[in-house]
Parts: structure tokens; sequence; C-alpha cells
């Protein structure tokens, strides 16, 4: 029923065996040692109240109540989560419609995009299609798009906001056009929001950037990862009225629960997150302008780097993503090749540590980069 996810198969393991890690998003912090628990950027930080539980915190800071929160083992697990309550309400309509009965739900998503959210409504049992996002027009948001690929039975559409991986934005108005057409059709809009943070400090809203929440018939997921960079607590949540809660919820039954040491920290992250921010945010800021210059200076490299965004989709004038993923690794050097988001073309750069990390880093990428030239 679920097959392999070759992405995350080929990236396991390789960011701690790497020498210089160009491959990982997520802004990453110090972890505990071997038999700690608390992050160590969190161990000075106060506690929040007694009285006040994490969903109240992830409610207030979306101005939605609580019924309309739902914590989840990551973002991945909000996603499949979410996935699955908008495929079993599909099935179950179909079951009550005694003319259309056998209809198999479909799921729309975003091409280029990222593995995971294709494999796992072919694994809820759903037919996937796709629609594109391409990259002469910057990988834009195109609500037209979206309306010419959804069919009858389309119940739900898998977008990411910034885009994966391309780093692109769309904006809050957008959503609102992406929704309105959605729920015409009587499906779902999922909005991966892991990477809404990514942005400069004028432009932060909720947890950094553009939501797509309190949108019709929209649910937006989120996590401590990607922008605040607690990979390791493996906390997530989704968003969306308090009937879909009440369904998501429901198929959490099925899987692992959130572990109480986990919702303990998130509960601690989340309440100082505007100190937390600053710190993201000043990297984003380094970063972004160490990759934008990178790029600009290489005359072998196409691709742009999205204001506010520390990764981006790029491609090299004689060798295609893996050729170039390939000659990294040589090096020890972790670059993700773009068949991972349907582009064999093109790679990934994701500058998700410290700055002075990551300038060595694409330091040596530059030698690679001048070899495969150099062979060409």
């Amino acid at each position: 029923m679920f097959s392999t996810i070759d992405y995350l198969d080929w990236i396991t393991g390789r960011p701690d065996a790497a020498t210089h890690d160009l491959g990982s998003s997520d802004l990453r912090r110090a972890v505990p040692e071997p038999d700690g628990i608390v992050p160590p950027d969190l161990g000075d930080l106060p506690s929040p109240p007694d009285d006040l539980d994490l969903e109240t915190i992830i409610a207030d800071a979306y101005d939605v109540g609580t019924e309309n929160v739902l914590v989840t083992a990551g973002a991945t697990h909000a996603n499949f989560v979410a996935m699955a309550a908008a495929i079993g309400a599909a099935e179950s309509d179909n079951e009550d419609d005694e003319d259309d009965g056998n209809g198999t739900p479909r799921v729309l998503v975003e091409k280029p995009g990222y593995e995971p959210l294709v494999a796992t409504p072919d694994g809820l049992g759903a037919t996937v299609d796709r629609f594109r996002r391409p990259k002469e027009a910057g990988y834009e948001l195109d609500p037209a798009r979206i309306e010419g690929a959804l069919s009858d039975e389309t119940c739900c559409v898998v977008v990411t906001n910034r885009h994966n991986p391309s780093g692109s934005r769309a904006s809050r108005e957008t959503l609102a056009e992406v929704s309105r057409t959605v729920a015409d059709n009587d499906a779902t809009l999922l909005v991966d929001e892991v990477y809404a943070p990514f942005c400069t400090d004028d432009e932060a809203s909720v947890f950094g950037g553009p939501t797509a929440v309190n949108l019709p018939n929209t649910v937006i997921t989120n996590s401590v990862t990607k922008f605040l960079g607690f990979g390791p607590i493996r906390v997530g949540w989704l968003v969306a009225d308090a009937e879909f809660v009440s369904r998501a919820q429901s198929v959490m039954f099925h899987v692992p629960a959130v572990s109480g040491p986990a919702m303990a920290l998130t509960r601690r992250a989340l309440y100082d997150e505007s100190d937390l921010a600053d710190g993201s945010r000043d990297r984003i800021e380094a970063n972004r302008d160490l990759l934008a210059a990178f790029v600009a200076e290489r005359d072998d490299l196409s691709g742009s780097v999205a204001p506010g965004c520390t990764y981006g989709f790029f491609s090299h004038e004689s060798a295609d993503g893996d050729e170039i993923s390939e000659a990294a690794w040589e090096e020890g050097i972790l670059v993700v090749p773009g068949r991972f988001f349907d582009d064999d073309e093109r790679f990934r750069l994701s500058l998700g540590l410290d700055t002075e990390t990551v300038r060595e880093g694409l330091d040596a990428f530059g030698t690679v980069l001048d070899s495969v030239s150099a062979k060409s």
C-alpha cells in the first residue's frame, strides 16, 4: 500500500555524514547531550503558566479556537492525518451516493513538489493528479491552473507555501482565490506552511508569513522543525474548521500519539516564539544574501533566490541534478538532486546551518562546480 519514499530513503543519515551540509533546509539548533532531553536553546527560557496548554498557544497565535487545532507528531504527520481525513470523507460520501458510489477520490498536488506529498495520498488509496508551477513563471501558484486540473472526484488539493523546492511564496490574496476555487469544487485545500516563516522582519505575521488559516475549506500544517529548528522534538499541528479537525482526530487514533515531553518542550518553544524567532530571522537574512551572491557570481548556474528564503532550485549549464549531487557527495557535500522534486535537471541548495558553516560549504561546492564545468 505504502511504497518507499525515495527522497526520505536517500536523505536518511546523509546530513550527519556530510562534511558540508547544503541539503538540510531547517534552521537547525544545537541538540541536547546524549543523555539530555532539553535542547540548549530552550534550557533558559521561562516555562508557560501551568494552565496554558499547547493547543491554546497555537490557537491564540492564529486567532482561532482550540477546537480548530490538532497537535501532531510533526508536519509530515499532520499532512498524513489531513489527507487521510479528506480522502476518508470523500469515500464516505461516495458510499452514501447511490449514483456515484464507485468513484475513487482524487488528490491534486503541485508539480514540481515534495515527494512525500505525492506518495502519501497514493498510499492512502487516492488517485494522484498534478498541476504545474512552471519555472518560466517563477514557480508561482496560479489559481487558474488548479481550476483547470480539478475533476468531480478531486477531494483535496495540496500546495506548499513557501513552495518547496523553489522558495516562491504566494500571497494571502492568491491563497484566498485558490481556496474559493477548491471550495466551489467541494474539496479541501491543504497548505503546508512549514516554510511560511522564512521572511524578513517587516513581513512577519503568524509564525512569520502569510497563512491560509480561516479560508474556506482550508487546512494548514506547520511544525517547530524548519523555522524554529527543533526537529528532534517532532511536534507539528494542523489548523482547520472544527468539523475537519474532528475527522482528523479520528484518524489520529490509528497512528502514534505525541509524547508528553515533546508537548512540554513545544509549549516552551512557542510560548517564547518571538525571542527564538529573532535568531532565526537573523540567520535567514544572512544566509539568503550568501546564497544569492553565490548564485549571481557563477555563470554556470541558473535560478533565483526568493527574498527572505535560504533555499532555492538551480540548474547547471552542463550537468543534471544527479551529476551535480553525486560530484558534491564525493567531496562530502550534501546537495539534493531535483529528481526528488519532479525535475531531473535541477538541484536544491539549502542553507539551514549557521552562516559561517554554510559559507565554508559553498566555497567547497564552488570548487566542485568548477571541476564539473571544466570537464564539459
